[in-house]
């Protein structure tokens, strides 16, 4: 079986979470079966695994809906693609597309790093559920990375293709020995990581930091001067520390000196600093949604999305006898449920039962 990775969503210089999922999971598959990366700029590589790849167009070019022209040639038995826009006009080979979240339905502004025409279609696209079910409906099959997400697509009756679930994992650097076991907190923090688009709901962590005069909230991710400012005047009385881009090593430190991972979001496809977080024996708090639920289980504190009256009352109660241990104990109990590893056995027998699927529909025919 000729395994094609679309790796074309890979970033440079620094991953998102698409693009580190991209990363993780090929390399992981690889250790199971060969692969080939499809890339659209030599740059990717640095970001991505040493395999065999190949050089196509870029998915956000023009040609996109045509680009099996250029995959046919490559000889694939099946494709897979993080994303659900690979295009798949004239394809010989089987084609297994993603769907990470339905999050722009309900919050349709695009991400901002998109050519200005994607940035258009993609408003358009979001308008109506048909352009998704004749997406996904073209394919062969279907990934998503959630139980949530999968329950969405049957919910808005998505696709008439299997749908499995596999799942992001969390990939930190190395702490110092005996960090992730620690028993209480090396400080009075609490760390945010994420954008800063609306329903990310950053206002209620600033809101709830005003409540905690004795805690500092870092704020990891790339902030616009202009939000910064409207942060920082939101709540006057907040410590707020707008790292503006971390590094992977100054997260994980920061994260595991902290009290307590925080996140507010209305909305979300996955959680994957929830997982980092548990991974590194942090405690969680969440806002109460049900993707964060089946992320974070029982070893996270939930609360209302709105409320930052909940937050903070969430970071006293971790103050309490032995709370702090025993939510960073479940906390990393919880995170090795997810691995890279796990993933990709789960993705190869998706790829192998639908050639599998294919070949059997085949002779059938005959």
């Amino acid at each position: 079986m000729r395994i094609l990775f679309d790796c074309r969503y890979t970033r440079t210089g620094r991953h998102d979470g698409i693009s580190r999922y991209t990363a993780e999971l090929v390399g992981a598959l690889a250790k199971l079966h060969p692969v080939t990366m499809l890339i659209n700029d030599h740059r990717q590589l640095e970001m991505l695994p040493d395999l065999p790849w190949e050089l196509i167009p870029s998915p956000t070019s023009a040609g996109e809906p045509w680009v099996a022209r250029s995959v046919n040639k490559l000889n694939p038995d099946i494709v897979f693609t993080p994303m659900q826009t690979m295009g798949g006009f004239g394809r010989r080979y089987k084609l297994v597309l993603t769907v990470h979240d339905l999050i722009y339905y309900r919050h349709p502004t695009p991400p901002r790093d998109l050519p200005a025409f994607v940035r258009g279609l993609w408003r358009l696209y979001h308008l109506a559920w048909w352009p998704q079910r004749m997406l996904l409906n073209r394919s062969d099959a279907v990934v998503t990375v959630s139980e949530t997400t999968k329950a969405l697509i049957a919910e808005h009756h998505l696709t008439k293709r299997p749908v499995s679930v596999i799942s992001n994992a969390a990939q930190m650097p190395e702490l110092a020995p005996g960090r992730r076991e620690r028993t209480a907190p090396e400080t009075k923090s609490l760390v945010y990581m994420g954008s800063f688009m609306p329903y990310k709901n950053v206002d209620t962590l600033v809101r709830a930091a005003a409540l905690l005069p004795d805690y500092t909230l870092h704020l990891m991710s790339r902030v616009t001067d202009a939000e910064r400012a409207r942060l920082t005047e939101l709540a006057p009385g907040a410590s707020l520390v707008f790292h503006n881009g971390a590094s992977d090593e100054e997260y994980a430190e920061t994260l595991a000196a902290a009290t307590a991972f925080a996140s507010a979001s209305h909305d979300e496809g996955f959680g994957i600093p929830l997982l980092e977080a548990m991974t590194v024996g942090t405690p969680v708090l969440a806002s109460d949604i049900p993707i964060f639920r089946e992320i974070g289980g029982n070893a996270a504190l939930y609360f209302e999305p709105d409320s930052a009256e909940q937050v903070a009352a969430n970071v006293r109660r971790l103050e309490q006898g032995d709370e702090w241990a025993a939510r960073s104990a479940a906390g990393r109990a919880q995170a090795a449920r997810y691995t890279w590893d796990e993933s990709a056995r789960r993705l190869l027998a998706v790829l192998t039962d639908t050639v599998a699927g294919a070949d059997a529909e085949a002779v059938r025919r005959r």
